[in-house]
């Protein structure tokens, strides 16, 4: 088991894969298309992807929850 004090990093390190698995596969096949080199045009998209979003992620999510908290109703 990881220790709860790395949850944090672990959620950024997964919420930050996923989208960028995500994004980068919409943007490479609306350029590129269907076809053969698709999974490894993919494959180095989403790479250069994940490195540019995990650290953004970890710089931006405090700042988003803080905002969050200041714009939803406290009951």
């Amino acid at each position: 088991m990881i220790p709860k004090k790395f949850g944090p990093f672990l959620f950024g390190f997964i919420l930050s894969g996923l989208m960028s698995l995500v994004v980068s596969g919409i943007a490479t096949v609306k350029m590129a298309g269907f076809g053969s080199a698709l999974p490894g045009l993919w494959l180095a998209s989403w790479l250069t992807s994940w490195l540019v979003a995990f650290p953004v992620v970890l710089i931006i999510a405090p700042i988003t929850r803080r905002v969050v908290g200041k714009v939803v109703a406290r009951y």
